[in-house]
């Protein structure tokens, strides 16, 4: 029996600092539709994307990201950067890349004072680069998608 990947797999990076996260997340949304022809499906449309996730991180590695603040000034002044997910474990192995995201703090804390578990911290972040998603080194968006939007 061979080792499989899990959630323990994963190291990530959020633009040049490697994390240990609680929990982290990468949802891709693509409206691409149905085309209908008096009501009949009769072909596709392509329909506009979007991508966001939530970290979750205790304060120690809340306080790496804080560094990054403290150099921009803000936590909003914080630039855009990429992301990247990666794990091997046995013959399987996954990298998973987002470009270009915005930080975005949702839960400042997440204090429970009755249990012994470190306290967390919560930040939304969204994809801004036309890059977008790249999965084992392949682009979610075809090349027709980012035609005039990347060099």
């Amino acid at each position: 029996m061979t080792a499989r990947i899990s959630g323990l797999s994963f190291d990530v990076d959020i633009g040049d600092v490697v994390v240990h996260v609680k929990n982290i997340s990468l949802s891709i949304t693509d409206n691409t539709a149905v085309s209908t022809t008096r009501g009949v499906p009769d072909g596709h449309v392509d329909g506009d994307v979007a991508a966001d996730g939530e970290i979750e991180l205790d304060t120690k590695n809340f306080l790496l990201l804080q560094a990054k603040a403290a150099a921009a000034g803000s936590w909003r002044g914080i630039d855009v950067m990429d992301f990247a997910y990666y794990a091997k474990a046995g013959t399987e192995e996954i990298k998973v890349e987002s470009f270009g995201n915005k930080l975005s703090i949702s839960d400042i804390l997440s204090i429970d004072p009755t249990s012994n578990a470190a306290a967390t911290h919560k930040i939304k972040y969204f994809v801004t680069s036309p890059d977008f998603v790249h999965i084992n080194g392949i682009p979610y968006l075809s090349a027709n998608d980012t035609r005039d939007l990347i060099g």
